[in-house]
C-alpha cells in the first residue's frame, strides 16, 4: 500500500436528489442543527460570482503548491461532483486556475474547494461555477505529486469523507456526513420554517423578545428594569 500517493475507488455518493433539496436551505441553518460543531474554517471562501455550492465530495489530498493529483481528480469525477481539495492551507503557489476552471465546467461538475490558493480569480469571479478557497496568488502549481484521491481529509478540524454532501454559500462551507443527510435536511427544513415564521413576526411588530430578560434573570445579571 502506497501510503501518501495513491488512488481510491469511491465506495458510495450522496444521491443526486438528496443534493437538490439542500440547495435552498441557507448553510447557516445547517450549521445550527449540527450544533454549530462543524465548519470548513472562515478563510475558504466564496471565489466565483454567486451560486450555491451542493454535492458529493470527490476527496484529495496533495502536497501544498502541487496539483498533480488535481488533474487526476478532474478526469475521475463525474456530472454533479464535488472536488474538495486538502493542500495543507498554504498561499505560496495556486492549485488551480482558469484552464483547470475550464475543464470542470465543461465535465459539469458541482464544484472546487481548496484548502489553499487559487489563481486567475478575475476569470474565476466572472463565472458561477462555485469555488471556494483560501486565498489567491499568481504563482503557478507544480505537477509531481504526491497526493491521495478518495481518502478522509480535513479541513480546520471538519471530516470529509468522500461521497459526503458538501454544501457552501456566502457564509462558509460545511459538510454533512454521508450517513446523517436525511435527519439533517428535515432538521434544518424545520429551522428554516421557525425562522421564517420569526421574520414574518418582526415585520409584523408581533416579535416576542422576552426570552432575553428569562435568560438574562436566570443567569444573575444585575440591573435588571
Amino acid at each position: 500500500m502506497a501510503i501518501g500517493f495513491r488512488i481510491l475507488t469511491r465506495k458510495r455518493a450522496v444521491a443526486p436528489e438528496a443534493v437538490e433539496r439542500f440547495r435552498t436551505l441557507p448553510v447557516a441553518n445547517v450549521s445550527d442543527v449540527m450544533s454549530r460543531m462543524t465548519a470548513g474554517g472562515p478563510r475558504l471562501r466564496p471565489m466565483h460570482g454567486s451560486g450555491v455550492l451542493a454535492g458529493p465530495a470527490l476527496t484529495v489530498k496533495t502536497r501544498p503548491g502541487d496539483n498533480l493529483m488535481v488533474h487526476k481528480a478532474i478526469s475521475l469525477a463525474a456530472p454533479a461532483d464535488v472536488i474538495v481539495v486538502d493542500a495543507g492551507g498554504d498561499l505560496i503557489n495556486a492549485i488551480i486556475g482558469e484552464l483547470m476552471l475550464a475543464q470542470m465546467v465543461r465535465r459539469r461538475l458541482g464544484g472546487i474547494v481548496i484548502n489553499g490558493a487559487i489563481r486567475d480569480s478575475a476569470a474565476i469571479r466572472a463565472q458561477s461555477f462555485p469555488v471556494f478557497a483560501a486565498g489567491v496568488t499568481h504563482r503557478g502549481p507544480y505537477k509531481d505529486g504526491p497526493g491521495e484521491i478518495n481518502v478522509p481529509i480535513a479541513i480546520d478540524g471538519m471530516v470529509i469523507e468522500p461521497g459526503d454532501l458538501i454544501l457552501g454559500d456566502d457564509d462558509g462551507l460545511l459538510c454533512v456526513p454521508f450517513d446523517h443527510v436525511e435527519a439533517v435536511h428535515a432538521a434544518a427544513t424545520a429551522k428554516a420554517a421557525a425562522e421564517a415564521k420569526q421574520m414574518a413576526n418582526i415585520e409584523a411588530g408581533s416579535h416576542d423578545a422576552s426570552w432575553v430578560d428569562s435568560t438574562l434573570r436566570r443567569l444573575g445579571c444585575e440591573g435588571l428594569a
